[in-house]
């Protein structure tokens, strides 16, 4: 008679790649998208954040003059040209994330806002650029996608974190935030803007996060917001959830302004909590 060979054991479940890759796995991987943030930040001492949001094809000022000094053809300088237009904001993300990270660094207590973008390039690279010039960590919550995205170069290492699930990544965005700046951007930023105001209008978050819309020309050219009321969808009061600048200094006033007067309490951090 052949000889009964033991059969191999198989590797306990929540080290097997198969099972933990599979549909019946999925909540085990929400959760760790949690669990995982969660323990980074508090070893990080993460607790208050401003988050940028914008485009990443916004290059530098200095990659759009070389687009457009390479341009051959008129579709390629319509490009270029857009590129230098859009480049504009960039300049003006890397100042404001400059600015802010030296308040934050000089303020006293145990408030430390760290600058906070989904770390791949344009107004994200912007962001931690910004943070970097001043000395000061940022935060990258990069995006798994089908074409992998870079993180861009300024962002630590130890504070790059990595998703699969884009609700969870909105939720380590919104979760330590304390104020937005929402950037010119395409869809992802737009679904990321609308959610935050219709978490801040529908009161979910247990805090207040000022909110600035930098980019005057852009806004007022993609979004008709004054049209939301004309129709009676959105009340002339909602349009207040967010403060429309075009100038690093207001924005920058706003929101040191803003932040001082809603967190420089010592029981602050105790009004912050979301449902």
């Amino acid at each position: 008679m052949p000889e009964n060979k033991p059969p191999e054991i198989p590797p306990v479940p929540f080290q097997n790649p198969d099972f933990l890759n599979s549909p019946a796995a999925r909540p085990i991987r929400i959760l760790a998208e949690y669990l995982e943030p969660s323990e980074r930040f508090r070893r990080a001492r993460v607790r208050d954040t401003i988050v940028f949001f914008g485009s990443a094809r916004g290059g530098s000022p200095e990659d759009a003059a070389k687009k457009l000094a390479e341009a051959t053809d008129p579709e390629s300088l319509a490009r270029a040209q857009a590129a230098v237009k859009l480049a504009r904001y960039y300049g003006d993300a890397v100042e404001l994330a400059r600015r802010l990270t030296e308040w934050s660094k000089a303020l006293t207590g145990h408030h430390d806002f760290i600058i906070c973008s989904g770390g791949s390039g344009g107004m994200m690279e912007a962001a931690n650029r910004g943070a970097a010039l001043a000395g000061g960590k940022s935060i990258g919550l990069n995006i798994r996608l089908p074409h992998e995205q870079a993180v861009n170069a300024y962002v630590p290492p130890e504070l790059v974190f990595n998703f699969h699930y884009f609700f969870m990544r909105k939720f380590w965005f919104v979760y330590p935030a304390k104020a937005l700046v929402i950037f010119p951007g395409g869809y992802g930023t737009m679904d990321e803007f609308f959610e935050v105001l219709t978490l801040i209008q529908t009161a979910k978050p247990r805090k207040t996060m000022p909110v600035v819309l930098f980019g005057t020309e852009y806004w007022d050219e993609v979004i008709d917001f004054d049209a939301f009321v004309r129709w009676g969808t959105v009340s002339p009061k909602e349009l207040e959830i967010f403060h429309k600048t075009d100038s690093v200094d207001d924005a920058y006033q706003y929101l040191t302004g803003r932040l001082e007067a809603l967190y420089a309490a010592p029981e602050g951090l105790d009004q912050v909590k979301l449902t």
